[in-house]
Parts: C-alpha cells; structure tokens; sequence
C-alpha cells in the first residue's frame, strides 16, 4: 500500500466525489479565492512596482538627483565640478543654469523650464541622450540658439525639427514702447520622449546661451549630481555644502518629486495589505470546509480509529487535504498572477488605442507600467502557503479527538 497512509488518505478524500455538495462548494470557493486574491496581488504590486521604477529611471533620470548652487554666477563651475566628484557616492557631474518661461508658436502658449547644459557633461548624469527621437543635443552650441523639446511639447505647438519657436522670460525690458518682456528666438535642434512629464515640461539650450539671456557672465549657477544610490542624494548634497564656502547652497529630488515618491510607496502598502486580506479570508474559509468534512466523515475517522489509527494519523490526513487546496490555489493564483503582470501594459495599451482612451494622462508617465519582482512572488506565495497550512490545524485537531464509539453510536 501506498506509504505514509495519512497522506495516501488525505489525496483521496480530496479527489472523491461527497454526498453533500454544498461541502464541495465551500471547498472550491475556497480554492478559487485564494488563486483571485494570489493574482490580484501579485498584479497589482507589479504596477505599483512598475510606477516606482518609471519614477527612478525615467523622471528622475532626467531631473537633477541633487545639485549644489551658488548664489553668485560659477565661472570657473569646473573646479567645483572635479571637487564634488570625488565624493564616492558621485557617478557623474554636469554644469546648469535653469530659467523660466513661456514657449510661443503659431499662437500657441506653453510654460516651460529651461536648463542650460553642457551636452558633453549632461550625458554623465541624464538619459536624455538615450531618448533622442529626432536631432541631437551635440546640436546645442554656444551662439547658436537651439533648443531641444520634448516629443508632447512640440506636439502641443505644432511644430518638428528645425522649426523656430520664440522664448518669452518673465523679467520685463524697457523700450521706447514701454515695458516689454524680454524675448528670444530658438531653432528646435532636437526632440526627446521620455514617456513622462517632462516631455511637456523640460527644454534645453547651451549653456552659455542662458547666460546671454539672463545678462551673466559665462558661467553655471551650480552643479548637478548623478549619484549611485538616489536615497542618498539629501546626505550627499548636504556633506558636499559643508566643505564649501559660504555662498553655497544644495538641493535634490526629494524637494521637487519626494512626495510624488511617498505616495507610491504608501498607495503600494495600502493596496498590499487590503489585497492581503481577501487571500487570508480565501485561506480560512478552508477551515470552513475542513470542519464540514470532518462532521461529514465521523463515521470514516471512527472506523480508521478502530483499524489503529492513531490521532496524530488523523490530524495529518486532514491537514494533508487542507493543505492540497492551499497549494493547488496558490499555485494556481501565482501561475494567473504572473502571466497577468507580464501582459497588463500591452493590454491596456490596446485597450486605450482601441476605445481612445487617455487613461494615464494626469499621472507622471502616459501609461500602464508593469515590473514583476520575483522576490514578491515568491512572498506572497510562501504567506499565502503559510496561511493554508494553519488553516488545516484547528479542524485536523477536531477530527483527531473524535471517540470511535461516539461516532459509531447512531450509524
């Protein structure tokens, strides 16, 4: 005979057909809840995983992590570019000068944020270089005027490669006409689409053609920071600050898109804890069924007792079959969650397209990210197992007390 018999026993209460039906709902609803709850979570925590990723790489790698500014013009920025790179923390380095303003075509008005870079050194601390869908920012030369957009921006204006587009500063010039903004014309020399925000928030232009507009000296207002580790960026920036002289300030992402972080992190334990609530009710209704079966099969567990089956035997059959359940609908559950999580972008991509829908245009990114993590599969499995095995022991334990001659006494 098969060996041990309380698990040969166990499988075959679980394959047989009951007399009573409503014990064999119980025990598929069971089972079909802990595979939704499984999916559904393993689902949802790869978009909330998807949205933070998106957040790390694309929209903070194209915003500063960190930067160190001064409060006067930096025209020897260099010096302090090669100090601040030393710091083991620091990957790369890129000198800035950031303004705003208003972007005209066409009679079209946006605001934008313009940075003033230098292309050879923004390429060690952004990925715009990587999102390049038209042009190029080598093109961004000193005299020369250009500007590079993001791919929604141009859209917005109407306008591609190598189309002038006017800027507009805030700060008023006078002029025998009176009062006037001071304004600049600009040769689109490149787009870039990040997928994100600052497709129709960011431009770019030379460095040195900032400080034209702003009246500076050639120069930087401060540097800008890639680091190794973005959590780090507040120490970073702060330990950097104090071996400087007076005059010197910093700041980092945490400032500009920290919230925007702390509320992904929160929404995801929010949504992992309430999802982690249906798999703990999918799992005790097991003890629901096992209780029923166990009242069911009094007659089978006294004849087994009388046959020499001890009460740990007993206990171990019903936990065996208590335990299929939990396996077969958690695995079920991560098989369903996983080809889920893999295929929810592409479907809702096909979904917006398909219906015209524009689902994701007030967020940070213009759609649905997915990123599984295995590390979170492989939890939510071993809890939602956990949770079936314990699950299996107050109704094991129930059956493994039963008297033999009180079972017996009415059949």
């Amino acid at each position: 005979m098969f060996k041990p018999i309380s698990l040969y026993i166990g499988l075959r209460y679980t394959r047989a057909r009951r007399s009573n039906h409503f014990i064999s709902f119980i025990a598929l609803v069971s089972m079909i809840g802990l595979t939704l709850g499984v999916a559904v979570l393993i689902t949802v925590l790869s978009v909330m995983n998807g949205f933070d990723r998106e957040l790390k790489n694309r929209v903070l790698g194209m915003v500063p992590q960190a930067t160190v500014s001064s409060t006067q013009i930096l025209t020897d920025w260099s010096t302090l570019a090669k100090k601040i790179e030393k710091h083991e923390h620091v990957t790369g380095v890129a000198p800035f000068t950031q303004l705003q303003g208003m972007l005209t075509a066409q009679g079209r008005v946006a605001g934008i944020m313009v940075s003033g870079i230098e292309p050879k050194y923004e390429k060690n601390v952004s990925i715009i270089q990587n999102h390049m869908v038209e042009g190029s920012i080598d093109q961004l030369k000193k005299g020369e005027f250009g500007i590079v957009l993001g791919k929604q921006m141009t859209d917005a204006l109407g306008l591609s490669l190598n189309d002038s587009i006017t800027l507009v500063l805030p700060e008023a010039t006078p002029s025998p006409a009176g009062v006037v903004p001071r304004f600049k014309r600009f040769k689109i020399v490149g787009i870039f689409s990040i997928g994100a925000e600052v497709d129709s928030s960011l431009g770019y232009i030379a460095l040195n053609d900032a400080s034209t507009l702003l009246r500076l000296p050639d120069g930087a207002q401060g540097v800008r920071m890639k680091l190794d580790n973005i959590f780090l960026a507040p120490q970073v920036a702060n330990e950097i600050v104090q071996d400087l002289p007076n005059g010197f300030y910093a700041s980092d992402w945490t400032y500009t898109h920290g919230n925007l972080f702390s509320a992904i992190q929160m929404e995801k334990a929010m949504v992992s804890l309430l999802l982690f609530l249906i798999v703990l009710v999918a799992a005790f209704n097991i003890v629901s069924s096992l209780v029923m079966v166990v009242t069911d099969k009094k007659s089978d567990i006294a004849i087994l007792r009388t046959l020499g089956a001890s009460p740990a035997t007993i206990t171990r059959i019903f936990m065996v079959q208590g335990t299929v359940i939990g396996v077969i609908g958690t695995l079920s559950g991560a098989v369903l969650g996983v080809i889920s999580a893999l295929g929810i972008s592409s479907f809702i991509d096909w979904l917006s397209k398909l219906f015209g829908w524009h689902l994701f245009d007030a967020y940070f990114i213009n759609y649905l990210p997915s990123y599984l993590r295995w590390q979170d599969v492989l939890l939510i499995v071993g809890v939602s197992l956990v949770l079936s095995f314990i699950a299996t022991i107050y109704p094991a334990l129930r059956a493994a007390k039963i008297q033999p001659a009180e079972a017996l006494r009415y059949e």
